[in-house]
């Protein structure tokens, strides 16, 4: 990495700033600085290859994301790993890209289980015709990409996201953030492991048809059933 004054300082953004997040991330999810550690910015200014400005706001960002905290005697620190959130589309995607065990995909379907079937049931006291037409563009798209896994997760993603939207929930729907990434993460993993998804065209299809006939709890159990067939399908 340069000292290239190319400064856009947003964690989404480009440039030094955001190659210094990135980096800095990456080093802390891995392990490379531990929890407790304190950083020695001198010397994480040199492994990175930045000014003190760039290391400063870099060091800003993870702070707000729950990576790192300061106090007077330590300086700037990682935080214990129960202190990250999680929920912050950005660490999210750091931890995936660092590798989860299977108990991490354990956790988030019990959050899946919790907020999916619920957010059906709304999505079928709820739903507009553009909710409709969304939920059935993806399950369209199950049906002609069977044959190509890459595809078959892109509609899958799409599916989860569309039901979250349909809630009508300002809060579920932000919820894709948390749920879709890690979903995308595991199909991939299956898809590398035996390189064919289990047909749960129709499962998806029973979500649909509930939500389309505002069947409240039809929905609720259709999403819930569809959540364990995958489960147990794909643990």
């Amino acid at each position: 990495m340069s000292r290239s004054e190319h400064t856009d300082s947003s964690a989404g953004g480009h440039g030094v700033h955001h190659e210094a997040v990135e980096t800095l991330a990456g080093r802390i999810i891995k392990g490379t600085y531990g929890e407790g550690d304190s950083l020695v910015m001198p010397d994480v200014m040199a492994q990175l290859d930045v000014t003190q400005t760039v290391l400063r706001e870099a060091v800003k960002v993870l702070t707000l994301k729950g990576l790192l905290d300061a106090d007077k005697e330590r300086g700037t620190f990682v935080r214990p790993r129960a202190d990250w959130n999680l929920l912050d589309p950005d660490v999210l995607r750091w931890k995936l890209a660092a590798g989860v065990s299977s108990d991490f995909f354990a956790d988030v379907l019990e959050l899946r289980r919790s907020i999916e079937p619920a957010a059906a049931a709304l999505a079928a006291e709820r739903r507009t015709d553009e909710d409709l037409a969304a939920l059935d563009t993806a399950l369209g798209a199950m049906a002609t990409t069977d044959t190509d896994p890459a595809l078959r997760i892109r509609a899958d993603a799409t599916f989860h996201t569309a039901i979250l939207i349909a809630s009508n929930n300002r809060f579920y729907a932000q919820m894709h953030q948390v749920i879709v990434p890690v979903l995308v993460q595991r199909d991939r993993a299956v898809l590398a492991a035996d390189g064919a998804f289990a047909h749960l065209h129709a499962a998806h299809a029973a979500v649909v048809e509930a939500v389309r006939s505002r069947d409240v709890d039809g929905a609720y159990m259709a999403m819930l059933e569809l959540l364990d067939l995958s489960a147990r399908e794909h643990p």
